[in-house]
């Protein structure tokens, strides 16, 4: 996710956070307690959300060094004392994931229940392997492109009717990233574990890009309204579904096209134009003559005379008059982001920049397509950013040379 550095389920999406909108969720579907586990620097963050959530008793555990999902399940052992729903919450799925679980829990037979999904395209995690019955043969970790084994992607919401026979499958692996795929194979071998296939809504963030489809996720969910504490002013223009939060403005002559959400006590300036799925954070300006397209802005940016399009950007941004980020390749292919050293398609023709926080440009910067800018980055006036921009770095020439991005 780099530049990103927030937690992918502590984003903010039209107002609440990923993990608000997650445990909302499962309380929809009959949940009421939780075991939330964190590392120590969410503890506080996480914290702070869960005590904004009533009516639902919370466990915080705290995993000091990463282990992966077996080793947040073994820190969570000693809570898991019934039937126990394993989540990762950067996976966005409908209601109906929990009620497909309950259903075929409820028919009995099985020690689990993991839900698959049909992907017709790669997507780089779990994939499930099951025999004609439905009965989990074993679960293949990212297994490369033109190698998948089935159709069927591994999301982990999982239904663990005996959660003890699950840590102590887990305590007899290797400690690794993959331990807990490991040891619910262990388990496949020797008892049922049952594949519920899934076929509602699902988007995951893996990638920085998946922001932008899990804005148009929500922004397509949830209805639009306009709070009676925001000021819209009568010459500018609400057009479609669009959200306002409270204590925002829209000043003279500015158009906001939905599907759009304007965050709380954000400014939107005199002839700007807010287009179609885009989500402009708490506190933002977006000054005279802006225009935003489909882009995810975080909370506290900057902007004036500016173009921003099918951009992910962080927080505490600010924009020099005339700065723009390309978000089309003159050869019409598929726009591609460094990742770890290589290309990594993101299958969009249109995508922009991903800006990590704290970033700040100069007049008339150029940013072209999946251009990553580290956090706390300077971009110089006149600068044509070509090249991934590392974290405080100072990039005040544009002689960094040409790396085309396949």
């Amino acid at each position: 996710m780099f530049p990103l550095t927030e937690d992918k389920f502590l984003l903010d999406f039209l107002g609440k956070t990923l993990l608000e909108r997650q445990v909302r969720l499962a309380k929809r579907a009959g949940f009421n307690s939780f075991v939330i586990v964190v590392n120590p620097a969410n503890r506080a963050r996480v914290e702070e959300v869960a005590g904004r959530l009533e009516r639902a008793k919370f466990e915080i555990v705290v995993q000091h060094r990463p282990a992966g999902m077996a080793g947040a399940v073994e820190r969570a052992a000693r809570f898991l004392d019934s039937e126990t729903m394993i989540v990762n919450p950067n996976d966005i799925f409908d209601v109906q994931a929990y009620e497909l679980l309950k259903r075929a829990r409820d028919a009995g037979g099985a020690v689990s229940y993991l839900l698959g999904h049909r992907s017709e395209s790669y997507f780089p995690g779990g994939y499930l392997v099951t025999d004609r019955r439905g009965l989990l043969k074993r679960i293949v970790e990212k297994p490369g492109e033109g190698n998948e084994p089935s159709s069927l992607v591994n999301l982990v919401v999982h239904l663990h009717t005996d959660p003890e026979k699950l840590v102590h499958a887990i305590r007899r692996q290797p400690s690794d990233e993959d331990a807990y795929e490991r040891a619910v194979n262990a388990m496949a071998s020797t008892e049922e574990v049952k594949v519920i296939r899934y076929d509602g809504p699902w988007t995951a963030i893996k990638y920085p890009w998946h922001v932008l489809d899990a804005v148009r996720y929500f922004l397509n969910k949830e209805p639009p309204r306009i709070s009676p504490r925001a000021c819209v002013s009568p010459s500018a223009a609400i057009d479609g579904a669009v959200t306002i939060a409270a204590g925002a403005r829209v000043r003279e002559n500015a158009v906001v096209r939905g599907p759009a959400y304007i965050g709380r006590n954000a400014v939107i300036g005199n002839n700007c134009l807010v287009r179609d799925y885009s989500h402009i954070g708490d506190d933002c300006v977006i000054g005279f003559s802006t225009e935003i397209k489909g882009s995810y802005i975080g909370r506290r940016c900057g902007t004036h005379m500016n173009y921003l399009g099918d951009s992910v950007i962080g927080d505490d941004c600010n924009f020099g008059a005339g700065t723009i980020t390309a978000n089309w390749r003159f050869d019409e292919k598929n726009v591609s982001v460094m990742i770890n050293g290589k290309a990594v398609d993101t299958g969009r023709e249109k995508f922009g920049a991903v800006i990590g926080n704290g970033c700040r440009t100069g007049v008339n910067a150029s940013i072209m397509p999946g251009v990553k800018i580290g956090p706390d980055a300077q971009i110089g006036p006149g600068v044509g950013v070509t090249t991934d921009v590392a974290q405080g770095e100072r990039r005040l020439t544009g002689r960094k040379p040409y790396r085309r991005q396949n």
